[in-house]
């Protein structure tokens, strides 16, 4: 395994949200790769069981657990039965996210409240369900992925952002809560991420002009959020907490 080994994350119980591709998946590779126990909750079928086939070799092997993430009950259920089988979840990454594209103008109550269901509600719940057993434990980390796009204003993404920014001060709040305990809660900020689904919304002349817009020139990858989480799991951030982390090249 290339990148660094962190003994602190072997045997870990984790849970990554979305975790069936893209971002999620490099996550869920991971963390697998460093001897966790890793469970990742998705709704694209494919994707998750291509995924889970291609890591069975792993030891411990990552299992997949579909799960509608907008359905509270059923993401509390799914929490609950992962910490059964596994052991109380020490490690959750609230990752799953949807960047459609919208206008103000079509935006209406109903996709409002779709949203941020998507891609804001799940992750306050999902912390609220993994907060007892790492209360009690003394320690344990939540990582939620925010986005670049609302510190950079991007255009047709004003509720996604919305959602983003809350998800930073969302961040801070729980890690006052539940910093006394000993949980750490940190926000990682990816830039452009090459991944399958950034992919639908760029050119190459699109791509050519982020790349430019960098300070560093290469594209980021799945893998560079991944190598972040990582460190913010392990024991080795055991001080950190409470801040938001850009893994973006430099973009501005």
């Amino acid at each position: 395994m290339s990148g660094a080994i962190y003994p602190s994350l072997r045997g870990r119980v984790v849970v990554v949200t979305g975790g069936g591709s893209g971002i999620g998946a490099g996550m869920t590779e991971a963390f697998a790769r460093q001897g966790a126990r890793v469970a990742f909750l998705d709704v694209a079928d494919a994707d998750s069981r291509a995924l889970e086939a291609q890591l069975a070799t792993l030891d411990p092997a990552p299992v997949y657990r579909r799960c509608d993430l907008t359905d509270i009950e059923a993401l509390q259920a799914c929490l609950a039965e992962i910490a059964k089988d596994l052991g109380p979840i020490e490690v959750l990454v609230n990752n799953a996210a949807n960047d459609d594209r919208h206008s103000l103008a079509e935006v209406t109550t109903a996709y409002w409240d779709d949203r941020i269901h998507v891609n804001l509600r799940h992750l306050y719940f999902a912390a609220q369900a993994v907060a007892p057993a790492m209360r009690a434990a003394g320690r344990g980390v939540i990582l939620n992925l925010g986005s670049i796009s609302w510190h950079l204003g991007l255009p047709d993404l004003s509720l996604y952002e919305t959602a983003k920014a809350g998800i930073e001060g969302m961040t801070r709040a729980l890690a006052r809560e539940l910093g006394a305990d000993g949980v750490r809660v940190c926000c990682i900020v990816p830039g452009n991420v090459r991944t399958p689904r950034q992919m639908k919304w760029y050119t190459p002349e699109g791509e050519a002009e982020i790349v430019a817009a960098q300070c560093l020139k290469g594209r980021l990858e799945p893998r560079d959020v991944a190598a972040l989480a990582m460190f913010l799991a392990s024991d080795d951030a055991r001080l950190i907490t409470g801040h938001q982390f850009f893994v973006d090249a430099g973009w501005r």
